[in-house]
């Protein structure tokens, strides 16, 4: 007989799923971030332009309210898309740096839009856009140790 047990007495049993052992999801409190995915379509002479221009926007998104993670990400074979991923704590802080710092930075100094002469702006690279809007439901990262 186990150490500690008492002959004729029998242990009770926990119900399933109870006790110690048991282990259940903690609930979310929190909102999770909107990941936006803008594909942009870029012909093959005009990857270099995209990057360097990428490169160039000098941390125009980073200083944003809200604003969590950017990439840009090359295509490697079959396709001429380029994904900008960018993720955000919110909907809203989104649509915020849309109507306001990326609405400026897209029009570009003096806020004209194109035309003939001194300041105009450089062709687009890309041919076509399109917007894909996420919500984050489940993330993982690395474990530490």
């Amino acid at each position: 007989m186990p150490p500690g047990r008492v002959p004729g007495r029998t242990r009770a049993r926990r119900p399933a799923g109870s006790g110690p052992r048991a282990t259940r999801a903690a609930p979310i409190l929190h909102l999770m971030s909107v990941v936006k995915i803008n594909v942009l379509t870029v012909p093959a002479a005009q990857r270099e332009s995209l990057e360097q221009r990428f490169a160039a926007r000098a941390g125009a998104v980073e200083s944003s309210d809200g604003f969590e993670w950017f990439e840009l990400l090359r295509p490697l074979e079959g396709t001429d898309d380029y994904l900008v991923y960018t993720r955000w704590r919110s909907e809203e802080d989104f649509q915020n740096w849309m109507s306001g710092p990326m609405q400026a930075a897209h029009r570009g100094e003096g806020g004209g839009s194109g035309g003939s002469g001194e300041g105009e702006r450089p062709k687009p690279a890309a041919t076509g856009s399109t917007l894909w809007s996420f919500e984050v439901v489940q993330q993982a990262s690395p474990k530490q140790g």
